[in-house]
C-alpha cells in the first residue's frame, strides 16, 4: 500500500517503537528518508540504521537511543505534510525547546539541520522538529 507522506510514516514508526521500548525498527527506504536519518545521526538521536534488501525492496534498520530507559528523543513532530507545506527564510527558521532540539530542514543545498541552515545561510522547508 502506498503512503501519502512516507516521512510522517517513518517518524511515527519511530515514535510508536519507542513508546514501546523496542531497539530497532525497519522502515521502507528513500532518499529523503536515508537524509534525515543522517540529521538524526549526527545529532545523537538515533544510534544508526543500516539498509538491507527485504524482498528487492529497499529498508532502513533504524537503532534506537535510549538513556536511563528513557528514549532520547522525546518529541518528533511532522511541521511541513503534504497538505501544508510551511517554508522558512533564514531569520525565521524555528529554535525548538529554546535550542535544545533540532529543526530539520530541506534547503537548496540538501536535508540538514537547522543550526547547519543558519550557518550556511539557506532556508527551505521545515520537514520536522525533534527535542
Amino acid at each position: 500500500m502506498a503512503t501519502t507522506d512516507p516521512l510522517g510514516d517513518m517518524l511515527t514508526r519511530i515514535r510508536n517503537a519507542q513508546m514501546r521500548k523496542k531497539s530497532k525498527v525497519s522502515t521502507p527506504g528513500s532518499r529523503l528518508r536515508q537524509h534525515v536519518l543522517d540529521v538524526l545521526q549526527s545529532e545523537g538521536y538515533i544510534r544508526g540504521y543500516s539498509t538491507l534488501e527485504q524482498e528487492g525492496r529497499e529498508e532502513f534498520e533504524v537503532e534506537l537511543k535510549y538513556y536511563d530507559g528513557e528514549p532520547v528523543i522525546r518529541e518528533i513532530e511532522r511541521v511541513s505534510r503534504p497538505g501544508r507545506r510551511v517554508y522558512v527564510s533564514v531569520k525565521n527558521i524555528p529554535r525548538v525547546a529554546n535550542g535544545l532540539g533540532v529543526s530539520i530542514l530541506s534547503t537548496p543545498k540538501g536535508v540538514m539541520s537547522d543550526s547547519e541552515a543558519r550557518d550556511q545561510n539557506v532556508g527551505g522547508e521545515v520537514l520536522c522538529t525533534v527535542f
